[in-house]
């Protein structure tokens, strides 16, 4: 992730250019490969004017309520320890939280809401329901209905216990107890029956039971350490603090009364709107002022709060969803043909019902004798005009249609939906298993948090992904240092390891920094040699200020020996953490922290300083600042930040020449990669402090526009610094990075990376994982104007396709030589973005990304993220798929595709969003290469597979209506109807829909270029679906037609051929799924073979059956030689043109995945290399 919080780790993210005398430029690079030539290509702007960088409006909904003062209508009113009075006006929510989805009596009925959501099931009620009428029932009314009843059954037992776990949960957490204040004292309460207004006390490691407004702490300063892990999974302390005019209230001794007057409840966990009223003072409370509920009091040895939000109204639970609900392309596809499939039904019936009314009208005379309609009731004479079975030839047709409708129903795969979700179940089990996406640094394995789009991952066209965090660890590292315009980087670093490194003695115990730094000897040295020299206070003033200003909050941890000690940092931000850590090393080491001093050791003697002030930083200012009061009573302001906000409060009228190298080596280490800061400091008189201070009271304090007026206090006093220096803190790549990108774009997937980092960093990162090549000519586009972005993106159209349009030539070999193709990088920053999204340029710039290999966007907010996602989505008919690891990153997994979270360093909201989970970036090449390639190619013969199958027994059931007179009647039993999708053929489907590969991991892993499979929609497409339902016809017309010739004339009864129907269709798309079967395994075996054991004693069962219609009718028919030679003529009849059309096909035009099939059974070091040669080229596909 690139912004690591809302309120600190943005320093590093360059801002727009404010100052006119930076001119926005598009220009190009080309670096060639083993020359020295550099391009450049550069199209002025006309003007450029100030632009304030950024998202618009990110600020807008804090900025605006904070502007205003909370009225009566919009606020709610809590009266501090009086909770009767609180409730008064309005119930507000009790304590008690529910995540189920049903009670036992809604069960029931919301279940079966929810799953008649699908309009297949609605169809197949509807064919229940017809089937319960006399007139239409062709099946036995109980049979009919077992099929649907099965597949809501099945559903519903899942539900049930998904929610049931849910009820499970909620109960244990409902009865939790926590102390609240009854009666002056504080008794035990469970959580449940905790309400708003209500004064409860925490105690240290308890986790907070609803949303809290601080009121004291055992700190004398007021202040609580918490712990968010279970909001938002960062393990980082955060500070909160009480007022001060509430800290020296005991409630148990005094009653302790006020009114708080704040915002209703909201989503917002980083905002908090509130007034309180206390002893006839008005004070202004905010997000420092409140404790989220889940989240754990620490290093505090009890805090008091009343609550304001509760149960369901808490921030926690009003943010308690869960992932996104998407859909697969594939079941979006497969629309369309189960359309065609229901038209194709409706011309079935219509068929029927048409020749059904031609025969009634030719032999109409005859209906009074023949047994089907009989319409003549002879057992009495007198009623003898008394019709028995006949409607009139009107109605008989229409009943003709309905009935051929019940009798061919299962031509839409009712199975088919149920078995999806079986094997979506059973591939997530196996990518969960996958040990080769199993992180042990973070002992975290592969989640699937979405089931339903397990087969997209095998189509994926672009990868959308954050950088840091994402491709680096996220781990800072302290590496440089710029101090007063000497650069120190040149020398060799030394590991203190060696050395043991800085630490403290205090009460004969040491105390050493956690983690150790790589120290520079020269600067160790100086800063060892204290601040005499005037070299040596630079120096000194840089570290303090690095140990300063900060909000890091210092642990002290146990070790194995007990003399010593270490100090672990901890804070919101990685970045400060490494700047702690780096003064800690060079002997500024911060020792204890409280909301009114820190103290910290420098060179072995510990120094009080008194903390006056604190700026957070926000998104606005880009940097943050510390007043301190010195043990020699003058004060000073540091500050920190991004290079280009703080450069424009550096007192440029001393010390240029300071400035112009500090430039010189924020270049430097930006180009190296390196995550840059700027150092600066002044010291302040003393009416110069009473002003601010006044100031910041006021501010502090206001009911309306209160952060828009510490804004302007921070921004009055952050002004003519004088420049300390710069810091460089490298964020390594993770392990398997650059490969995995080389492989992601081998395989013609287009990676663009979105990153809130400088230009340089972003560029620096883009080459060390080879993102970035050499060969690549750079397209940059900067700029602070509308009309700038539109001249720069014409520019950059033309020079694309000059690039890219080089005609290809032909080579010896009489293959296609590509080498004249210059690949061409996209650049682009933030502020161009913000002119470019939203507005008709949008198409243009879609337009030169197509032309682009990559796409590298820099300084870009979290809103932009999504509407980067959003414009590829709506221009391209690809598939998109978004990673990112922090709460940056939600806007863009959400909008892409297929979300992907990294469970790293910044918390689990990203995770939280997102429809797959890893530990690192490298797992992404397994999870598409392997995962996702196998359960698209799966999943797509799966689909082709059961409509073959469904049609091949309703075709059978057609030709047999022809023969009969078109009366609907049917030679296949109806318990064998109802059961053929049930039990004789859907067990092989799962089985291979889960277990079965067409190709190995390693031959996945080792050919990218087989990816490419899924965006040339080889397993699924319409010229798939048309040749499987050809194949369809022939095997359904050789099932019916060659045992209707081989008994024609013989005495042979309906249920007889019936069953040698049956079973010969079963036997037939058995062996015909074992014909497409890659890798056996016994498992498999044991479901198709098991499946036509399984129909062979079904059918014994039913014919024996003595109520049944064809009773003992298998027995009778299986004893003649002819039914065996029938099943045997039919087996072969059926599949030899199959047979025969896939040989010719994997002869002479195979696909990439059946030449690395082939490989795979005659691998040797010449065939492999082979086979590269074989494989298609990777060519962009048109865009709609």
């Amino acid at each position: 992730m690139d912004s690591k919080s809302p309120v600190e780790n943005l320093y590093s993210i360059e801002p727009a250019l404010s100052s006119s005398s930076r001119r926005s430029n598009f220009s190009t690079h080309s670096r060639v490969s083993g020359g020295n030539s550099i391009r450049e290509v550069n199209f002025g702007d006309l003007g450029s004017k100030p632009v304030r960088y950024g998202s618009r409006g990110a600020d807008s909904e804090t900025y605006s309520m904070s502007q205003r003062e909370i009225s009566d209508e919009d606020a709610r009113l809590v009266h501090i320890n009086d909770p009767v009075k609180t409730n008064e006006r309005f119930e507000f929510a009790g304590n008690s939280i529910r995540t189920g989805k049903y009670s036992i009596l809604t069960f029931l009925p919301r279940n079966l809401f929810e799953q008649f959501h699908r309009v297949a099931y609605i169809y197949f009620l509807v064919i229940a329901v017809l089937n319960q009428l006399p007139q239409l029932a062709v099946f036995g009314r109980g049979a009919s209905i077992m099929p649907l009843a099965f597949v809501l059954l099945v559903t519903a037992v899942k539900d049930a216990y998904e929610d049931f776990r849910r009820h499970r949960s909620d109960r244990i957490e409902n009865n939790r107890l926590a102390s609240v204040l009854v009666n002056d004292q504080f008794q035990q309460k469970k959580w449940k029956n905790i309400q708003v207004g209500e004064v409860i006390k925490i105690h240290a490691n308890e986790t907070i039971p609803c949303d809290i407004v601080l009121l004291s702490t055992s700190d004398p300063t007021g202040v609580a350490y918490v712990q968010t892990i279970n909001l938002d999974g960062e393990s980082n302390l955060k500070t909160r603090y009480a007022k001060q005019e509430t800290i020296l209230k005991t409630p148990e001794k005094e009653r302790v009364t006020g009114l708080i007057k704040c915002e209703k409840p909201n989503r917002n966990i980083y905002g908090f709107q509130a007034n309180m009223e206390i002893d006839g003072k008005r004070l202004s409370l905010g997000p420092s002022n409140i404790i989220l509920r889940g989240c754990e009091l620490k290093n505090t040895a009890w805090a008091v709060g009343v609550v304001v939000y509760a149960g369901r109204e808490t921030k926690a639970m009003l943010n308690n969803s869960g992932a996104p609900s998407k859909r697969s392309r594939l079941e979006t596809h497969m629309n369309s043909e189960i359309i065609f499939l229901s038209l194709f039904l409706i011309a079935l019936c219509t068929v029927v019902s048409v020749c059904a009314a031609v025969w009634l009208r030719r032999n109409r005379h005859k209906l009074d004798y023949l047994p089907f309609y009989r319409r003549k009731y002879f057992s009495e004479e007198e009623d003898d005009n008394e019709d028995y079975n006949y409607y009139g030839w009107g109605l008989e047709i229409f009943f003709t249609f309905l009935m051929s409708v019940i009798v061919f129903q299962i031509m839409i795969p009712i199975s088919l939906y149920i078995s999806m979700e079986l094997v979506r179940v059973g591939q997530a089990y196996f990518m969960i298993r996958d040990s080769q996406m199993y992180d042990e640094s973070s002992n975290s394995r592969f989640q699937c948090r979405a089931l339903n789009i397990n087969e997209d991952l095998g189509q994926i066209k672009y990868v959308f992904s954050d950088k840091t965090g994402t491709l680096t660890e996220n781990k800072m590292e302290f590496r440089c240092a710029s101090i007063w315009g000497v650069d120190y980087s040149g020398g060799k670093a030394i590991s203190q390891d060696q050395e043991d490194g800085y630490y403290v003695q205090v009460d004969r115990k040491v105390l050493r920094p956690k983690m150790m730094v790589k120290t520079d000897p020269e600067l160790l040295q100086l800063a060892r040699n204290g601040k005499e020299t005037k070299e040596g206070s630079h120096i000194h003033e840089f570290f303090l200020s690095l140990a300063a200003c900060n909000t890091i909050v210092p642990l002290i941890v146990d070790t194995p020996d007990p003399t010593v000690k270490l100090i672990d940092y901890q804070g919101e931000s990685p970045d400060e953490q490494a700047l702690v850590y780096a003064a800690a090393s060079y002997g500024f080491m911060l020792i204890e922290r409280t909301s009114g001093h820190i103290v910290i050791d420098i060179q072995g003697e510990r120094q009080r300083f008194n903390v006056l002030g604190l700026h957070e930083f926000d998104s606005d200012r880009k940097r943050m600042s510390v007043i301190l009061g010195f043990p020699d009573k003058s004060v000073k302001v540091f500050v920190k930040g991004a290079d280009t906000t703080m450069f424009s409060v550096i007192d440029r009228s001393i010390n240029m020449n300071i400035i112009r190298s500090t430039e010189a080596n924020l270049h430097s280490y930006s180009s190296s990669g390196l995550r840059t800061l700027v150092i600066g400091m002044r010291e302040l008189s003393s009416s110069e402090f009473e002003e601010w201070h006044s100031a910041f009271e006021a501010a502090s304090t206001a009911v309306m526009g209160r952060a828009r007026l510490l804004r302007k206090v921070a921004s009055n006093v952050e002004n003519n610094l004088c420049i300390l220096g710069a810091s460089g803190i490298e964020d390594k790549l993770q392990q398997g990075v650059p490969e995995a990108i080389e492989s992601l774009r081998t395989a013609g997937i287009k990676v663009w990376v979105l990153t809130g980092d400088k230009q340089e960093t972003a560029i620096s990162i883009g080459y060390s994982s080879k993102l970035l090549t050499t060969k690549m000519t750079q397209i940059i586009i900067n700029s602070n104007s509308k009309e700038s972005c539109r001249k720069s993106i014409e520019d950059a159209i033309n020079m694309s396709k000059k690039l890219t349009t080089i005609p290809v030539t032909a080579n010896d070999t009489g293959g296609i030589s590509r080498a004249g193709l210059t690949p061409v990088a996209l650049i682009i920053d933030g502020t161009s973005l913000v002119y470019i999204l939203d507005s008709e340029l949008e198409e243009k710039l879609f337009q030169l990304a197509s032309n682009c290999s990559v796409v590298l966007c820099c300084r870009v907010a979290p809103l932009q993220k999504a509407g980067i996602v959003a414009l590829v989505k709506k221009r391209a008919a690809d598939m998109t798929l978004a990673i990112g690891d922090g709460a940056n990153d939600v806007s863009m997994i959400q909008m892409a595709d297929v979300g992907v979270g990294i469970s790293g360093q910044e918390g689990r909201q990203a995770v939280m969003a997102s429809d797959f989970a890893m530990g690192q970036f490298r797992f992404l090449v397994t999870l598409l290469f392997v995962h996702g390639h196998w359960n698209y190619q799966r999943m797509g013969y799966m689909i082709l597979y059961n409509f073959y199958r469904n049609a091949v027994f309703v075709l059978v059931l057609f030709w047999y209506v022809l023969f009969t007179c078109f009366t609907l009647t049917t030679a296949i039993n109806e318990w064998s109807s109802v059961l053929y999708s049930v039990i004789y053929t859907s067990v092989p489907t799962i089985v291979v829909g889960i277990l079965d590969k067409d190709l190995s991991r390693r031959t996945l892993l080792k050919y990218p270029h087989l990816y490419g499979a899924g965006h040339r929609d080889e397993c699924y497409n319409k010229r798939l679906f048309w040749i499987t339902m050809i194949d369809t016809f022939w095997q359904s017309a050789v099932v019916f037609f060659i045992p209707l010739l081989a008994y024609w004339g013989s005495t042979i009864d309906a249920p007889s051929i019936g069953d040698l129907w049956t079973l010969a269709v079963v036997i037939l798309v058995n062996l015909h799924l074992a014909m497409d079967v890659i890798r056996w395994n016994w498992i498999t075996h044991a479901a198709i073979w098991g499946s036509i054991i399984a129909t062979c004693i079904c059918v014994i069962v039913i014919d024996a059956i003595p109520s049944l219609v064809g009773y003992w009718a298998i027995f009778e028919i299986a004893r003649t030689r002819l039914f065996w030679l029938c099943l045997l003529a039919i087996i072969v009849a059926a599949l030899i043109p199959r047979f025969v059309v896939k040989v010719l096909y994997q002869l002479y035009a195979p696909s990439d995945v059946q030449i690395a099939r082939e490989a795979e059974k005659f691998r040797s070091r010449s065939e492999s290399g082979a086979l590269e040669i074989e494989m298609n080229p990777i060519l962009d596909t048109p865009r709609r």
